[in-house]
């Protein structure tokens, strides 16, 4: 995947004497070395990259993380924080030399406070969405923040990453939702910027700095999460549509409906929905027939009583009679809206099953995403005829991950060699329309060749800037984001 490892600096002997000293400081648990014990952790979730671990840290508190990422820095070592090691751009992958620590934060998994009256959680990074989601649930109050992975991504993860999600339409991305963070910075100091305040105009906003910075500039060791109150009812249909642009038109209706309804949003090709009901087993469309494209439609409210089904069942009639969709199906059940999604969620699994897959993580403005999928598809049939594409993704915020699968009977390798010529044919169309090549899933170690063309100049500048001045050694992650 086009990789040039960094050649490590460090002497073989100081690197052995700096994983003595830390199983010294963490103890037969903190330090995991034998090769069966690190091998996961060098890998990431799509296998595209395979890194060599030095060794796996797994602190237990944040003075254990701090004392970690002190040892390292004083001894050259690069640090590669890992959570839950879902990211789809290698972001938490070491270098193959063996050169670089991983630092785990999956011990890092209390929750520390749950405030109901605030509104406000307070987890440390090892904790996964999904439980941070039910300390929410168990105080009546909602964490809005929903991806694919929440039963494996962390929070620590989630926040270096500034993962979007279903709900972003709504509540927005994981930046929308931070109060406070508590960082171990690349010297070892801990920052406490735990604060639970709507309001606090006291210079710089630090927690937005490491928000999104893929582990380059700190490890995240705990968050102040906003909550949501408790949704009290919700209804989800899954739509047919004749075209992508009858798609824009029917979250447009929802919008102009009651715009404070609208949960999610999601737009599924029919290739893509072929993929999971081929590939997911008990997967299930519940339609007269199949369709070239597909809505799913979420809205939610907290308050009881408040005809939701009846304005779903009102946007959707019109829509109906107008030809903007040609089918649609309610959710009766808690199983049929848990089904109805899983036909969603499973495009990434149902693509990976399929064959090697390029993934292009996009973001246009709303109104510009069928001419996105129309342009980027010419293009990339014309650059490879035969390739299989289903995008899919976060219509209501613009996001599409315009994902591709190596055409039937191609050398899945000889398709991957291609990777940067399909990802470039795709961004060429995106750039045009004013869109960015990595809406929620980062840059990682896939896309840093990308931010001299698209963050070039002043930009670049002040993040290569911002890097040097909190991480001179760049050791927090390297290779990570900046080029």
């Amino acid at each position: 995947m086009h990789d040039t490892p960094l050649l490590c600096s460090t002497p073989a002997a100081d690197r052995m004497d700096l994983v003595a000293r830390l199983a010294g400081l963490l103890g037969p648990r903190g330090l995991l070395t034998e090769p069966s014990d690190i091998a996961s952790y060098g890998q990431d979730w799509r296998g595209l990259y395979h890194g060599q671990p030095l060794a796996v840290a797994r602190p237990a508190d944040t003075e254990e993380v701090a004392a970690v990422v002190r040892a390292c820095m004083a001894a050259g070592v690069g640090v590669v924080p890992q959570g839950g090691n879902t990211s789809l751009v290698g972001g938490a992958v070491p270098a193959e030399d063996g050169s670089e620590l991983v630092l785990s934060l999956e011990r890092l998994n209390r929750v520390r406070a749950v405030d109901a009256l605030d509104l406000t959680l307070t987890v440390e990074a090892g904790v996964t969405l999904k439980a941070a989601q039910v300390a929410a649930a168990a105080a009546d109050c909602l964490l809005p923040l929903s991806i694919s992975a929440e039963g494996t991504a962390q929070i620590g993860g989630i926040l270096a990453t500034n993962a979007g999600g279903n709900n972003t339409v709504r509540y927005g991305n994981a930046r929308d939702l931070v109060l406070g963070l508590e960082v171990v910075l690349p010297d070892g100091e801990v920052w406490e910027g735990l604060r639970r305040l709507r309001k606090d105009n006291t210079g710089y906003c630090l927690r937005q700095l490491f928000v999104g910075a893929e582990g380059t500039l700190g490890v995240i060791t705990a968050a102040v999460l906003k909550l949501a109150p408790r949704l009290r009812q919700v209804e989800v249909a899954l739509c047919a549509l004749p075209s992508c642009e009858a798609a824009l038109d029917l979250f447009s209706r929802f919008q102009s409906y009651d715009p404070t309804l609208l949960q999610a949003f999601e737009y599924m090709s029919g290739l893509g929905m072929t993929f999971v009901l081929r590939q997911i087993p008990g997967a299930t469309l519940p339609l007269a027939s199949p369709a070239e494209h597909y809505a799913l439609v979420e809205l939610a409210t907290t308050r009881s009583g408040a005809g939701l089904r009846e304005a779903l069942e009102q946007v959707l009639e019109g829509a109906l009679a107008d030809g903007v969709v040609a089918d649609a199906v309610i959710a009766e059940s808690a199983a049929q809206h848990a089904a109805l999604w899983r036909l969603r969620e499973e495009h990434s699994e149902a693509q990976k099953r399929e064959g090697a897959n390029v993934k292009n993580d996009v973001s246009v403005p709303v109104s510009k995403v069928p001419e996105l999928i129309a342009r980027a598809c010419a293009g990339c049939r014309a650059l490879m005829p035969g390739v299989r594409i289903a995008p899919f993704g976060h219509l209501g915020d613009g996001n599409i991950h315009f994902n591709l699968v190596q055409p039937e009977g191609m050398d899945p390798a000889a398709f991957l060699a291609r990777d940067h010529d399909i990802m470039d044919a795709v961004c060429a169309v995106v750039r045009e329309l004013g869109g960015s090549f990595s809406a929620e899933h980062g840059v990682g170690k896939l896309k840093p060749y990308m931010m001299p063309e698209w963050r070039g100049g002043a930009e670049l500048t002040t993040m290569r800037r911002i890097k040097a001045a909190l991480d001179p050694q760049g050791l927090m992650n390297p290779g990570k984001v900046l080029p």
